[in-house]
């Protein structure tokens, strides 16, 4: 990475950062951008460079964490069971998340313009999955591969649902393996 990559890759953070921060302490709807922009100590106009609007801040992924889990997908052996490969990704995946997830879930909880806010931080990451899924597959076994897929999506999502408000990510995280595993067992 050059540094020209590096300094935009810390903007974005120290932005990202501010703004959840004052997000967590002051209420989504309270914080302005040039508060965020402030804290950040960045200018406004910055600030848009980096992010569209408020929302993006809250649900854009950071930059490196798409090259992450498609280097966890690379990584997996291609004699290892899709049901193992699957349960590994999703869980690595479900750790990538451990800073920010609980942040997002009390803004959420917190706020009527995010609790409607239909954009998800996972739409990246399910459709390079899906994709990874289908290739390594190939034409014959699609079918079963998706299915597994969806299986496994599902036992994230309820694995988030159940997750009790007031646990500790670590209780998400038990929660996602044993969904994974009860789902996708042999």
């Amino acid at each position: 990475m050059s540094l020209r990559e590096r300094k935009k890759l810390a903007a974005w953070r120290a932005i990202h950062t501010a703004a959840l921060t004052l997000f967590d302490e002051q209420g989504y709807e309270a914080t302005t951008i040039e508060q965020i922009a402030a804290a950040a100590n960045v200018s406004r106009a910055t600030f848009f460079n980096y992010f569209a609007n408020k929302e993006s801040v809250v649900f854009d992924q950071d930059p490196e964490l798409r090259d992450d889990w498609q280097a966890l997908m690379a990584g997996r052996p291609a004699d290892e069971p899709l049901r193992t490969s699957l349960i590994v990704i999703m869980t690595e995946f479900g750790e990538s998340l451990r800073q920010r997830m609980p942040v997002l879930r009390r803004l959420k909880a917190r706020s009527p313009a995010l609790a409607h806010a239909t954009q998800t931080f996972g739409e990246q990451f399910a459709a390079d999955l899906r994709e990874w899924v289908l290739e390594r597959a190939g034409e014959d076994d699609a079918l079963r591969a998706t299915l597994l897929l969806n299986v496994a999506l599902a036992a994230s999502s309820t694995a988030y649902q159940t997750w009790p408000a007031d646990a500790d990510y670590d209780d998400y995280m038990a929660r996602l393996k044993q969904c994974l595993h009860e789902a996708l067992a042999p």
